[in-house]
């Protein structure tokens, strides 16, 4: 009987080539891309469900404000606006003490500064810009309501208001703006 040989192939050991690490590592980088740009985009998409839920909260809190005090918050200063639902001032901006309408730590504050010590601090929204508001600050003011709102993820706003009070969507810097009460 011959003696028993072991198969040529079963002593070579296989090993990738150098086209197919490539390619693996090709398809695992294409694979990371596509994660972060979902990532990215379930990302902005909660920024801006965020900043939705926000605005609701303070509309709510304006209108309570409102039916305590007769009048919202006359002002166009964010931190007036602030220090008003926070009870440290009323419609007119005068200085008092009563209860808090919002629950400050529920939202996030430009430098992180406290509004019941801090009478500079204003709300800001998820891409850390101040919320902007405005009520009565000009005349003639034909808005039943008060304007508030976030300026969106590009970050601009035409800042002008139409005669009466009254925002102006047409400008482009507005497209993305995130509105409380405005349809």
């Amino acid at each position: 009987m011959p003696p028993l040989s072991a198969p040529h192939s079963l002593g070579r050991q296989r090993a990738f080539t150098l086209l197919e690490l490539v390619t693996v590592i090709a398809i695992i980088a294409m694979l990371t891309g596509l994660a972060i740009g979902a990532g990215r985009r379930a990302s902005a998409a909660g920024h801006g469900a965020r900043a939705k839920t926000e605005l609701a909260v303070l509309a709510a809190a304006l209108e309570n404000y409102q039916r305590m005090y007769g009048d919202y918050p006359r002002t166009d200063d964010t931190a007036v606006l602030l220090q008003s639902l926070v009870g440290h001032r009323d419609a007119l901006g005068h200085i008092i003490a009563a209860r808090s309408l919002i629950e400050v730590a529920r939202f996030t504050t430009g430098e992180s500064r406290d509004p019941f010590t801090d009478a500079a601090a204003v709300l800001v929204d998820p891409w850390d810009r101040p919320y902007r508001y405005s009520y009565k600050t000009q005349e003639p003011w034909n808005n039943a309501s008060y304007i508030l709102y976030s300026i969106g993820p590009d970050g601009r706003d035409s800042g002008v208001l139409l005669a009466g009070g009254f925002v102006d969507p047409a400008p482009q810097e507005n497209a993305d703006n995130l509105y409380a009460n405005h349809p």
